[in-house]
């Protein structure tokens, strides 16, 4: 039994980020009831190439994008533009607990599927509202896309090359973070609400906002302006508040070195060759370091070209200080760490039993994640 395996979950919401939330729920145990559209379903059906293969290695018409975040799911069409299909919808989420949609403001109610009218329905409701500015405020009624956020919200200023450097301008980050995120804060508002729900007997609205969760998860960049007055700009690899943690130029390719800590820093300067560099005032202490890493940083990257980077890994490894390799996502699935933590996962698909998904994080001891079913075809499970 999962840990939420008491839950049942109506899942309106379509794209990533609230199919990333009931997905984890799923996940965890929950039932996931998936409605769709009966005229092409998800959107993220037809997000490709690339599609998942047959046994026989033929592409099929099903997505690896729509496979990232829609397993332990059943997929119901349902045409919620009929009197039929919101009754349908209705019934359904009278025997539910939770309920997640991505409607733009107002929206649902077009239909009756709206918290007030579902709440008069079924109290115990816990509805999960996800758009992209949030149900209140002057751009509430706008659409809102992963992409469109990373831009309002801050990330894409803080992420990307500096000024005057090759390449330099505000870059988006490589897959749709806030989507992410904000799938994962509607996780913990939904079960907020229903631990909530055990006192009152009651359920409750949680509005999550795409924009809001990029503030949020802007994290020491944000605390950098609203308590240290400093707006931050584009650092490439390098951290507003920790020198050196960057990558550096090998002699035959990139490299990440982290150092957080003094002790750290001292031991660095020893591996390179370069001991005299922590004891200069100019770099004794990670403040002085902040201050002055225009002039520290060529000094350690004129070193760090003198080795290649396997073996500049092994030896501050050695000394314990924390280094690594940029890998690609093949490289990733390839790295042992990644196999023993059992982040690959082989969940039968009715067109391939051998597909192979990213495994979830979460390592329960008691009530571990359970991969009951693959991404559903349109429409499986309507009968």
């Amino acid at each position: 039994m999962g840990a939420l395996s008491h839950i049942r979950v109506l899942d309106l919401s379509r794209i990533l980020a609230g199919p990333w939330a009931s997905q984890i729920l799923g996940d965890l145990g929950a039932e996931v009831i998936k409605i769709e559209n009966p005229e092409g379903g998800d959107d993220t059906r037809h997000w490709g190439p690339p599609y998942m293969t047959d046994a026989r290695g033929r592409d099929t018409d099903e997505s690896a994008y729509f496979m990232c975040a829609n397993r332990n799911k059943r997929s119901v069409c349902v045409d919620m533009k009929t009197a039929r299909g919101q009754a349908r919808l209705r019934e359904l989420a009278a025997d539910c607990d939770v309920l997640i949609e991505n409607f733009k403001v107002g929206g649902a109610a077009r239909y009756g599927l709206d918290y007030a009218s579902l709440a008069a329905i079924n109290p115990r409701l816990v509805y999960c509202s996800i758009t992209g500015f949030g149900q209140n405020g002057p751009l509430a009624s706008r659409p809102g896309y992963d992409f469109l956020v990373q831009a309002m919200g801050g990330l894409m200023s803080v992420t990307g090359a500096p000024d005057g450097e090759p390449g330099a301008g505000p870059q988006k980050v490589g897959v749709a973070l806030t989507d992410i995120m904000t799938g994962l804060y509607a996780v913990i508002g939904i079960q907020a609400a229903l631990a909530e729900r055990e006192r009152s007997g009651l359920g409750q609205q949680v509005d999550l906002a795409l924009l809001d969760v990029t503030a949020a998860t802007l994290a020491n960049q944000a605390t950098n302006f609203l308590v240290g007055g400093l707006n931050p700009t584009r650092l490439g690899n390098a951290h507003p508040n920790i020198v050196p943690y960057q990558s550096f130029v090998a002699r035959d390719g990139h490299l990440i070195v982290a150092v957080g800590n003094d002790g750290q820093f001292r031991r660095y300067c020893e591996v390179i060759g370069a001991p005299e560099l922590a004891a200069d005032t100019r770099f004794v202490s990670n403040r002085e370091r902040v201050k002055n890493r225009d002039a520290l940083v060529p000094l350690l990257q004129a070193k760090m070209l003198e080795r290649d980077k396997d073996e500049w890994i092994a030896l501050l490894e050695a000394a314990g200080v924390p280094a690594g390799p940029i890998n690609s996502v093949a490289e990733v699935f390839a790295e042992p760490q990644i196999q023993a933590r059992k982040m690959q996962v082989t969940v039968p698909h009715p067109l391939n039993p051998g597909l192979q998904l990213v495994g979830n994080p979460i390592k329960l001891s008691r009530t571990p994640v359970e991969y009951r079913s693959a991404p559903p075809l349109l429409g499986e499970h309507s009968e």
